[in-house]
């Protein structure tokens, strides 16, 4: 059976020429939505939709999208709300220490005292670094930075990473 991972929600149109607007949940939008891409669209209550990238634009907090065969607003339309799904096979290989976001969400979070902070819930990409939004049991969320000193170790296997928090990023009122 084909694994599928999300890379994107089409949540509207973008002018009359088969543009889409994407809010994109994936990695490495430049790869997967560059020209000759194959995407499928899960319409719900249809068949998934195969679809070949023809153009990629940013646009404020968007992507935006067209495909081959698509040309007007008419043909997108039927895109609207679908989620945009990659095979899981054709993933490419990452490099050491380069995780793909489905890896890291799920993940149990704890401190190096061996005190378990959360559970990595969303991941942000705010800007120089991806942000991980950790969901702590009867506390506010924690927003984690993905940089070398605060992660520490990352273990797939077990399902855990380990984290230093440095002092004065998690000001919790006690």
């Amino acid at each position: 059976m084909v694994e599928y991972l999300e890379v994107g929600k089409i949540v509207n149109t973008q002018g009359i020429k088969g543009e889409v607007r994407v809010i994109s949940q994936t990695d490495f939008p430049e790869e997967r939505y560059k020209k000759g891409a194959k995407l499928s669209a899960f319409v719900k209550g249809k068949d998934p939709i195969e679809l070949t990238v023809a153009s990629h634009r940013k646009h404020k907090s968007f992507d935006l999208l067209t495909f081959e065969g698509y040309p007007s607003i008419n043909d997108v339309e039927i895109l609207r709300d679908s989620m945009l799904m990659v095979q899981k096979n054709d993933l490419s290989d990452l490099n050491e220490h380069e995780y793909y976001y489905y890896e890291i969400i799920g993940l149990e979070v704890y401190e190096e005292n061996g005190e378990k902070l959360g559970q990595v819930k969303e991941i942000l990409s705010p800007g120089a670094n991806d942000v991980w939004v950790v969901q702590r049991k009867n506390k506010p969320d924690a927003l984690i930075p993905f940089i070398s000193s605060v992660v520490k170790k990352i273990d797939l296997t077990e399902q855990k990473v380990y984290v230093e928090i440095p002092e004065g990023l998690l000001d919790d009122e006690d």
